[in-house]
Formats: structure tokens, C-alpha cells, sequence
């Protein structure tokens, strides 16, 4: 089948199953054009949870779907590969963590949502990229803090917070390639575009260093989630972007500013997890009711804990 006539066959199961379809902002363009909504992790989970349908068919990497789970316990989850799996999640696992917990026992741990139901479970606080430096700020002063599993937006908390963190060593492999000296080429080549960074890069610490001495203009430079970076260009007066991020996202931003300009910091930011959902697999997933992501009823009721907390202290 042609991606038209798949694309056919995926409404009309869509329909049948009485489905929810939802993509993440870094998946491929088909995928977006189908979801019934497209956005980060964790707006995609409250998605689910609010939504009528019963059956949710999740476009994104496993660890996600695992959060829709935890936020819809009667719900049936898919996921259309299941080894769309997640680098930074695969970082670190719930054993580890409690090797960490033992090493510093009164500490309190944040865990970024980039990470297994498992790991969650044994967390105190959940964040995300957005609201990461309100929730460690949120933690009493006298608190030691784990921050699991992302170093770099670690790193930026800290600079933050001026917070003594514990980091855990853990990266995503396509934020973790981008280096300063990529920034300061791209920006020389366009002078007068906005700067959009994830602060999953690996250079988000050095960016920081650099607007604070002038390398790089400071109104120029927003560290941004994905989200934030889709708001952003959207009530900006400014047309040229430099986006650091996985590349997916710049599809959406277009999509939106159709008369904005978006350039990939580095075209090889591409996620090979989020790549691996495709329309067949997809229209495979609604026909056969695969794959179902399932969190044990323990599990998940210890991980909405943290995740209920998150909430509690961010706006």
C-alpha cells in the first residue's frame, strides 16, 4: 500500500476501534498529520487521561507510553513498535537508583519523566524539562538532591538553582553530540536568528558560560522545551530560528510558522527510536491490538506519587 491508502485504512480502523491517536512532537511527518494530537510526553499522557476513548494508540518511545498507562489504568495503551525504546531512559533502571538512594540516604531524588514507570516509582519527585528548576527549588534548602538521569539538564538546574545536586551520568544520545562550537558556526552563519535550545544538550551549560560573556547575545538564546520552543516561535516577531533539538520538532514548527524560517542546529539530531513508528506499523497496531503497554497496578500507584507531587509544586 501507497501512504495514501494507508493512510485510508488507518481512519477507517481509527474509527472502528473507536481509537485515540496520539504522536509526539519528534515523530515522522505522516505520523503527526494522522494523531489526533501531537505534542511532549507528558501533555500527551494528560491527553489520554482526559480523552473519552478507551483505546490509546501512542506514537513515541516506550517509557511514554508507560506514563499514559500510569495516568489511565483503565485504558488499553499500544504502542505501534515495541522497541521504540529511549536512551536516556535506558540509562539508568530502578536497581541502580536504589544503589544511589542507599549511597546517599537522605537525599531526595528527582527523576526526570524521560525515564521507566520502575524508576519513577522509586523517585520522589518527578519533573520535566519545563518546570525542572521549579520543583528542585520547591525541595527545602537543607534537602540533598539525586537528579536522575539527564546530566546535562542537570547541570543547567543546577546553574539554575546555585542547588548542590547529585547527577546521575545518564544522556541522550542526540542532545549529548551537540558541542559550543556548533552553536557560535550556525549563529555566524545566520547573525540574526533566535536560538532555541533544549537543555538536554550537551552544550546547554556552555551556552550559559558563553551568554554570560557575550560569545553568544543573551536576548538571542531561549532554553527551551519542546513545547516552550513551540510557543515561543509562534508569538515571536522574529522570522529566522535555530532549532536544538531533534529534528521532528522542526516539521511542527513549520507547520505553524509556515512563513518562518527553521534550520536544524546539526541535521544528525534524529532520534532512531522516535523514527521507528511508521504508518504500516501504526495501521498494523490498530488491526491486531498490538503492542499493549501494560505498568503493574504496584508499580504505577508508586510512580503517580512523584508525578502527583510534580504537579503540586509547578504550575
Amino acid at each position: 500500500m501507497n501512504d495514501q491508502q494507508l493512510i485510508k485504512e488507518i481512519k477507517k480502523w481509527k474509527k472502528k476501534r473507536g481509537a485515540l491517536i496520539l504522536a509526539h512532537n519528534y515523530q515522522i511527518p505522516a505520523i503527526q498529520d494522522i494523531a489526533d494530537f501531537v505534542g511532549d510526553s507528558l501533555e500527551l499522557s494528560k491527553q489520554a487521561a482526559n480523552s473519552p476513548e478507551k483505546l490509546i494508540v501512542f506514537c513515541g518511545v516506550h517509557f511514554m507510553a508507560e506514563s499514559a498507562a500510569i495516568f489511565s489504568p483503565k485504558k488499553t495503551i499500544l504502542i505501534p513498535d515495541f522497541n521504540a525504546g529511549c536512551s536516556l531512559a535506558a540509562s539508568i533502571d530502578a536497581l541502580e537508583l536504589r544503589r544511589w538512594k542507599a549511597k546517599y540516604p537522605d537525599a531526595v531524588v528527582v527523576s526526570y519523566v524521560n525515564t521507566t514507570a520502575e524508576v519513577k516509582a522509586e523517585s520522589d519527585y518527578c519533573c520535566t524539562s519545563t518546570n525542572a528548576v521549579e520543583v528542585v527549588n520547591a525541595i527545602p534548602k537543607n534537602k540533598r538532591i539525586i537528579f536522575v538521569p539527564d546530566m546535562f539538564l542537570a547541570a543547567f538546574v543546577q546553574k539554575k538553582t546555585a542547588r548542590d545536586l547529585i547527577i546521575y551520568p545518564g544522556q541522550c544520545y542526540v542532545h549529548a553530540r551537540v558541542r559550543p562550537e556548533d552553536v557560535l558556526n550556525k549563529m555566524k552563519t545566520n547573525p540574526k536568528a533566535d536560538f532555541l535550545i533544549h537543555p538536554e544538550c550537551g552544550c546547554v551549560s556552555s551556552c550559559m558560560h558563553f551568554v554570560a560573556n557575550g560569545d553568544i547575545p543573551e536576548n538571542i538564546t531561549h532554553i527551551l522545551s519542546t513545547g516552550g520552543m513551540l510557543k515561543y516561535a509562534k508569538h515571536s516577531k522574529k522570522s529566522d530560528f535555530i532549532v536544538a533539538t531533534e529534528t521532528g520538532i522542526i516539521y511542527r514548527l513549520q507547520k505553524q510558522n509556515p512563513k518562518k524560517n527553521f534550520a536544524s542546529l546539526r541535521d544528525d539530531m534524529v532520534c532512531k527510536f522516535m523514527k521507528m513508528i511508521t504508518l504500516p506499523k501504526l495501521l498494523n497496531s490498530l488491526i491486531n491490538l498490538e503492542f499493549k503497554v501494560k505498568v503493574p497496578k504496584k508499580i504505577a500507584d508508586k510512580a503517580r506519587i512523584p508525578i502527583e507531587r510534580m504537579f503540586a509544586v509547578s504550575k
